[in-house]
């Protein structure tokens, strides 16, 4: 899976992409996270993108900074992609579309951000599975406005944090949710 993430227009919550992050955890689907639009982003909103790639590198993500507009890293995510079927997700309006069109040489529609809303406009409506020319498949998705973990049992949860599922063995109480428990 390919997560793409963005600080801003529009703005992506660490909650949602954590949520993301848990449900592929639950399907043993190792996960890429692509910080995108980064040519947008002022000295200060690049310093905090770069303190949460450091972050969720640390975890054992792996991470890569785009800009699409730039060519920055699109080759970068060509070789993450090639000879794998990947799937692409993230909000409306982070840029999927576009990095499918940039890696692949396709020209799917993509749209402006809503100035109104700083939102996107929802123009992929339904997912298709493309060939990628260099080897493998990517499945470009709708966006997605609110992620839950519905089927996830809540003392289960903490097994998908990976940087939790680490330090757990050494829990000293036993079905820990790592939320009240003192110390």
């Amino acid at each position: 899976a390919v997560f793409v993430f963005t600080m801003h227009h529009p703005e992506t919550t660490t909650v949602f992409l954590d949520r993301f992050l848990v449900s592929a955890e639950s399907y043993s689907i190792p996960t890429v996270i692509i910080f995108n639009k980064i040519d947008i982003y002022k000295p200060e909103e690049f310093d905090q993108v770069s303190e949460l790639m450091a972050t969720y590198a640390e975890i054992g993500y792996k991470v890569l900074d785009v800009s699409v507009t730039k060519n920055h890293n699109i080759d970068a995510v060509r070789e993450i992609l090639k000879d794998k079927v990947s799937l692409i997700s993230g909000q409306s309006g982070v840029g999927k579309t576009s990095i499918v069109n940039a890696v692949s040489g396709l020209n799917l529609k993509t749209a402006s951000i809503s100035e109104s809303h700083d939102s996107g406009k929802h123009t992929t409506s339904f997912a298709q599975m493309l060939p990628l020319d260099f080897g493998g498949y990517i499945i470009d998705t709708p966006g997605v406005r609110a992620f839950g973990l519905v089927e996830l049992e809540r003392n289960c949860i903490s097994h998908y944090f990976p940087e939790i599922f680490k330090t757990a063995e050494n829990c000293r109480f036993y079905n820990c949710t790592h939320t009240n428990e003192p110390g």
